[in-house]
């Protein structure tokens, strides 16, 4: 796909601390006015004033006399119309409950969603707080034990608020992160049977023996959670609660979530798995697994992110053990997903081996390691000393 000098000199996130060049071409001037004329009180975006480093879909801040706006696109073969109105819908109920959710526009034919060709566009009002993460990449910690707690209690509020929200699963095939294959007796069936039906991602497991990889790093894992699979009620969840998806707000000390966004791995999971997936997001450094070992956790971040969310939902013994049990495979899904969607929609099978043999199965290998095992005790020994209190 050919790019102009324009498109290619905002640099994207790659897999570890590199930039790289982005994987869709960026947004430019023209296309966002295009978009943007669709959207009545919009006015005419004068300049572009950042581009998102996400390497998924392309982004970007306009500059309008109305105020600032956010644009976003995705192709059809990662995000359709109607998969798109799905995580819409589902913001909406969050944002009608009061949550500090994104407002997403209403274009010309009153619908969020914007179609044009093999592109599909949403657009919301930029704004309601600082972007103190914009450049942070994954897995990188929070910048103090306050930020921790505010996205800590912020995750429980959405919790909260999410509650009712009964639509099915979404109807999406890549990019995004559902609780199916973690929900059933045989992890390894289940991954099979996700295979079955995309047949890139079947032929590239064919060439590996990858239910032997699965037996010595994924599959205890899942054992120890399948006795909790009873005690895990349903919710839309998140399940990319990272600090760089927050506004924030700050004043003599505190600080605020002001706007949760990025929704765009939300599906129906539950709610200790958004809690899993945001201790993995925030909490382990994973791209300095190699520089040092020994300092991967963020301990004053777990403290306080885990005491912000219990500010709203106290965790009993129970839930902090099928947290811990949860925590080592909470990145299986979205995993899975990422590595069909590096080989199905972007032909790469370089960038596929990082998905699976790195972040799929490495992860889940460092939890049976001594500091990850270090980390898992810790959560249960946290939450069961407080029912003993």
């Amino acid at each position: 796909m050919e790019q102009s000098a324009e498109q290619s000199i905002h640099a994207a996130h790659g897999m570890g601390f590199e930039r790289v060049e982005p994987d869709w071409p960026q947004l430019t001037l023209d296309e966002v006015r295009q978009v943007a004329q669709r959207y009545p009180g919009i006015a005419e975006p004068e300049s572009l004033i950042w581009h998102s480093p996400r390497p998924f879909s392309a982004a970007a801040i306009a500059i309008t006399k109305t105020g600032p706006v956010f644009v976003k696109r995705h192709h059809r073969r990662v995000r359709s119309v109607e998969g798109l109105r799905e995580e819409h819908r589902f913001i909406a109920y969050l944002r009608d409950r009061g949550a500090p959710v994104v407002d997403m526009r209403v274009n010309d034919a009153g619908d969020t969603v914007t179609a044009d060709g093999d592109w599909v566009y949403e657009l919301h009002r930029a704004g309601g707080g600082q972007d103190l993460y914009r450049d942070a990449i994954s897995w990188s910690p929070f910048q103090s034990a306050a930020h921790a707690h505010a996205a800590g209690r912020t995750l429980a509020e959405l919790h909260s608020a999410a509650q009712g929200f009964d639509a099915p699963r979404r109807s999406e095939a890549v990019l995004v992160t559902n609780f199916d294959i973690l929900a059933t007796a045989s992890i390894v069936d289940a991954i099979a049977e996700f295979a079955n039906h995309r047949p890139t991602l079947a032929t590239y497991l064919s060439k590996r023996n990858w239910r032997a990889a699965l037996a010595d790093s994924v599959l205890p894992f899942h054992r120890s959670l399948v006795p909790h699979l009873g005690n895990l009620p349903p919710l839309w969840t998140h399940n990319d609660w990272h600090a760089s998806n927050l506004l924030w707000q700050q004043k003599d000390g505190e600080a605020r979530v002001s706007l949760v966004f990025d929704f765009g791995l939300s599906d129906r999971t539950t709610k200790l798995f958004d809690l899993a997936t945001a201790i993995e997001r925030n909490c382990v450094q994973w791209l300095k697994l190699d520089e040092d070992p020994a300092g991967l956790i963020d301990w004053g971040g777990l403290d306080a992110l885990l005491d912000g969310y219990e500010t709203v939902f106290p965790l009993s013994q129970a839930e902090g053990a099928a947290l811990a049990a949860l925590l080592p495979i909470a990145h299986v899904p979205f995993a899975l997903s990422e590595t069909d969607y590096f080989l199905e929609i972007l032909n790469s099978p370089e960038k596929a081996d990082l998905g699976w043999d790195t972040y799929l199965l490495g992860h889940a290998r460092w939890f049976a390691a001594p500091k990850g095992r270090q980390l898992l005790d810790y959560l249960r020994l946290r939450l069961s000393a407080r029912d003993l209190a």
